[in-house]
C-alpha cells in the first residue's frame, strides 16, 4: 500500500529505533530523536513498537493513502487533518483511500512521529530502516522524502489498533526545559567559577539544532585552567588529543557555547566534554525549539539510574494503557 507525498514538509524522514553497534565505524546509532514517541505511535497502531515511520521536524507533510489504513501522529502539538477536518493526536486514526494527511502550524514541541500500521516498508540498511542523511544511508534512497516520492507500506499485523495515549502519559519538555547532566572525564578542565556558571547559567537553544546536535546560546564562556598543551591536541583550551563522543555528550568548542551531540552525530573528535546528558533526557532535546529556555541540572550516577527507571515505568504504563 503505497503512500503518496504531495508535499514533503520542511525534513522529514524515515526513522526507527536506529542501528546500534556501528559507532566504533563512525556510524552513528541514529533513530527517532524521541523514541518515546515513536514506540507509543507504533503501539497506537499495532506495530511492533521499533517499526519505521515519518519524523518531521517543525512543518508537517502532506502525504495522500491509495488504500484505507490506520494512523497515529505523536510527538509535538501539531493539528492533525485528514480532508481538512481535524483530527486528534496521539490517538489511532482510521484513513479511507484517496484522503489526504496534512498539518496545522506547530504549537508546542519541535517533531511528529506518523506510524502507519504495517510499517514504512524500505530497505533495512545495516539492520534498520533509518535515514542517515549525511551517509545516505537507509531511509527512502538514503535522503529525506520529497514531493513525488511513493512511500511503501508493510502489511498490517492482525493486531488490533489501540484508542490512545492518556495525556498524563505524553512526556515533554518544561519551560524552562531541564537537562539532567553527569560531569565527565574533563570536567577538570574548567575553572570551579566556570563549573558553577554552566549549571546556574540561563540557556538558550540556538538556530543550530538537527539530529546531530544541539547548541546553546545566553550563557558566561567557560574559562579554562591553564595546562601545558598535550601533544597531539589543537591550541585551543577546549581541544583534548582525539576522544571518543558518547550520545549525549556536551562540548563547548572555544569555550563559548554548548552543543549537546545526538542521534546522527560523530563518534570522535578533538573537543573536551565538560559532560553527557543523562538518557532519559535524550527524547526531550528532540522536542527544543530554537530559542527555547534551557537549564542544566547537575545529578550524580544514583540518580541518573533512576531517571532511567522511572522512564522504562512510563513506557510500560504506555504499553498497559493500551494493552
Amino acid at each position: 500500500m503505497p503512500v503518496r507525498v504531495i508535499n514533503p514538509g520542511l525534513s522529514t524522514t524515515v526513522q526507527d529505533l536506529g542501528r546500534p553497534g556501528y559507532f566504533h565505524l563512525g556510524i552513528p546509532i541514529g533513530g527517532a530523536m524521541d523514541r518515546l514517541a515513536l514506540r507509543a505511535a507504533n503501539l497506537l497502531v499495532g506495530n511492533d513498537e521499533g517499526a519505521a515511520c515519518l519524523e518531521a521536524v517543525f512543518i508537517g507533510p502532506h502525504l495522500e493513502f491509495t488504500r484505507d489504513a490506520i494512523i497515529a501522529v505523536t510527538g509535538a502539538d501539531m493539528p492533525i487533518k485528514l480532508d481538512d477536518e481535524e483530527r486528534p493526536g496521539w490517538t489511532a486514526l482510521e484513513v479511507k483511500a484517496g484522503q489526504v494527511l496534512t498539518f496545522g502550524y506547530l504549537q508546542a514541541g519541535a517533531r511528529i512521529y506518523i506510524a502507519i500500521a504495517g510499517g514504512i516498508d524500505v530497505p533495512l540498511a545495516l539492520g534498520s530502516r533509518s535515514t542517515y542523511p549525511i551517509g545516505a544511508l537507509g531511509g527512502f534512497k538514503g535522503r529525506a522524502i520529497a514531493a513525488g516520492d511513493t512511500l511503501p507500506v508493510g502489511e498490517a499485523s492482525h493486531r488490533k489498533a489501540r484508542l490512545g495515549v492518556p495525556g498524563e502519559l505524553r512526556r515533554r519538555p518544561g519551560n524552562p526545559a531541564e537537562l539532567r547532566v553527569l560531569t565527565g572525564l574533563y570536567w577538570h578542565r574548567i575553572t570551579p567559577e566556570s563549573q558553577k556558571s554552566f549549571f546556574s547559567d540561563h540557556w538558550k537553544v540556538a538556530p543550530e539544532a538537527d539530529r546531530m546536535g544541539y547548541r546553546f546560546r545566553g550563557g558566561q564562556p567557560m574559562h579554562f585552567v591553564e595546562r601545558e598543551q598535550p601533544f597531539g591536541a589543537g591550541s585551543d583550551p577546549s581541544n583534548i588529543v582525539d576522544s571518543c563522543y558518547p550520545y549525549g555528550s556536551i562540548q563547548i568548542p572555544g569555550g563559548k557555547e554548548p552543543i549537546i551531540l545526538h542521534r546522527d552525530a560523530v563518534s570522535g573528535g578533538g573537543y573536551f566534554m565538560v559532560g553527557t546528558v543523562i538518557s532519559a533526557d535524550m527524547d526531550l532535546i528532540g522536542q527544543l525549539q530554537p530559542n527555547m529556555p534551557t537549564s542544566f541540572v547537575e545529578v550524580d550516577m544514583d540518580s541518573a539510574l533512576r531517571a532511567r527507571a522511572e522512564r522504562a515505568k512510563l513506557l510500560q504504563k504506555i504499553r498497559n494503557a493500551l494493552a
